[in-house]
């Protein structure tokens, strides 16, 4: 069972803090950019792991973006339950690294007590405020992986997929009431290739988020009928969507 999720950006230590600024809010004493009690994700520091050279079989080199923590009450149980749903362990300590069937890194974690934040109010230059929360993970998904991917990752969490149009390329699962992180499974035009994530950000006022975050730094790549993605200084792409913060649902 998953009693919390979070999400942060994979990068090297000398760029930790643009990225971070950018998606926590320009914060320099919050440094992690995802939902998790009192704003900071218990696992920011450094944990001890076993090496894996580099090239060998059990090896991981994740492609970038963004990292999953899954928190449960056994980690080696959920870890020996996604190994039998098709997972590969990598690395193991306090935390069990693994990959999924296409490749996409994450933990399991031990389970904590923590509840949903609610999303921060921005002041506007002119007046007023609006409200945006990191509440998504985006799971980017090469066809090759697509339907491998959407079957592992309801059975890992046990959340359902919520219903669809036939063919849709994106696919949310239903996360349970009070946790922070929803999933979304997309699928990518690209043919083949590693499975990685994104975050995404629930906004209710786009235009005004989306001014918030190239003044600290972002830059701006496109924008569709529901969502904007931009890239954060450090080269990580994720998107500003129109859901609402307080739900994550459309309008």
């Amino acid at each position: 069972m998953i009693t919390w999720a979070t999400a942060f950006p994979r990068l090297d230590r000398g760029r930790l803090g643009p990225h971070a600024r950018v998606l926590a809010g320009g914060h320099r004493d919050d440094p992690v950019v995802v939902p998790g009690p009192g704003r900071r994700v218990r696992h920011a520091r450094p944990r001890r792991r076993r090496r894996v050279p580099a090239g060998a079989a059990g090896a991981v080199r994740p492609p970038g973006g963004t990292h999953l923590d899954l928190h449960v009450p056994d980690v080696r149980a959920a870890a020996d339950d996604a190994v039998r749903l098709g997972a590969r362990e990598v690395a193991t300590s306090d935390v069990v690294v693994l990959a999924s069937p296409g490749g996409l890194p994450f933990c399991f974690v031990d389970a904590y007590p923590a509840r949903r934040p609610a999303a921060p109010a921005w002041p506007h230059p002119g007046g007023g405020t609006h409200a945006s929360l990191a509440d998504q993970l985006a799971i980017d998904v090469p066809a090759e992986h697509w339907d491998a991917e959407r079957r592992f990752w309801v059975a890992l969490t046990g959340w359902p997929e919520q219903p669809t149009a036939p063919g849709a390329a994106l696919v949310p699962l239903r996360r349970p009431d009070g946790l922070p992180l929803r999933l979304l499974l997309q699928r990518l035009d690209e043919p083949e290739g590693a499975v990685r994530a994104h975050l995404d950000l629930a906004c209710d006022d786009r235009a005004a988020e989306t001014d918030r975050h190239l003044a600290l730094g972002a830059r701006v790549e496109a924008v569709r009928e529901r969502w904007t993605v931009l890239v954060d200084p450090a080269g990580r792409r994720y998107c500003l969507t129109d859901r609402l913060p307080a739900t994550g649902a459309l309008p």
